[in-house]
């Protein structure tokens, strides 16, 4: 597979009040192929956001290089096609939405890009079905649940026709409704559309559902891998301040008990599955 987005060798740090140096990104590698769902943990501070608004030229490196499908997030002549090929959707979709109509605001990437108003009007459709929210085309954002307005946050990415959706955190504020919400919106766009998804998230059973994570700590990637491969790791992943899904956590103390259970069990599922084969 191509690749969409590239970290090679990336360190970050700014000046801090008493001019001293503070290092978020410690020489960070890390690629995402294209139409690869990858999760990102970290505890607070360890520089997940961070690499995320790399991803998005929001920031760019120190030191070192991040590519976003070739382009060096360095080119500022090549700033506004890094960003259609990389759409932000940020923690509070407040802060997102910028109309007072769900049309208007799915709307106003592409008009800023300059498309034509029929490939607007067919982008805005295109993108309410592709996350469920056609029936709420003339309502007002303010009015809308928070899984609701984060759809709509995510239309509004998906209206610039990214190759690839960076989520930071998308599902932070909101209500265990919310989030299904958004993280069934996010598994669909993957897998019928093809679009390359990096899901920053402190929630465990999220990021189960991802191809591949990364965790991070002090700016470095500590553990990398595939969810089975990662949860199974419990007390390094508690040793780093996380925690592991339920079922996980389950599987781990009776594994403790003496009881025969698998060590890479992330689902309700699975769990019943792995009980009922004992004797």
């Amino acid at each position: 597979m191509e690749t969409m987005l590239l970290a090679d060798n990336v360190f970050y740090s700014y000046q801090e009040d008493n001019n001293e140096e503070s290092v978020v990104l410690d020489g960070i590698n890390l690629e995402v192929k294209k139409g690869e769902f990858i999760a990102i943990l970290g505890r607070n501070g360890s520089g997940k956001s961070t690499l995320a608004k790399h991803f998005n030229a929001i920031f760019t490196p120190t030191k070192g290089k991040v590519y976003v499908d070739g382009i060096d997030t360095t080119d500022n002549d090549r700033l506004w096609d890094i960003r259609q090929r990389a759409g932000m959707v940020f923690q509070n979709p407040d802060n997102q939405i910028v109309a007072s109509i769900v049309e208007e605001d799915v709307a106003f990437g592409p008009e800023n890009l300059g498309v034509p108003p029929k490939e607007i009007r067919k982008r805005v459709d295109g993108s309410l079905k592709a996350v469920r929210m056609t029936d709420y085309i003339h309502h007002a954002p303010h009015l809308l649940s928070g899984g609701q307005k984060q759809r709509v946050a995510i239309a509004g990415v998906l209206a610039m026709k990214p190759e690839c959706i960076i989520l930071d955190e998308p599902t932070a504020m909101l209500d265990p409704s919310g989030r299904y919400e958004v993280i069934e919106t996010i598994k669909r766009l993957n897998r019928e559309e093809g679009i390359t998804i990096v899901l920053i998230t402190h929630f465990m059973e999220e990021a189960a559902q991802a191809d591949r994570i990364a965790v991070l700590d002090d700016g470095k990637i500590a553990i990398e891998g595939k969810p089975k491969e990662v949860f199974r790791k419990v007390d390094e992943l508690k040793s780093l301040g996380l925690d592991v899904p339920e079922m996980t956590e389950l599987a781990h103390r009776l594994r403790n008990d003496g009881i025969k259970i698998p060590d890479d069990v992330l689902t309700i599922e699975e769990m019943v599955d792995c009980l009922c084969q004992l004797k």
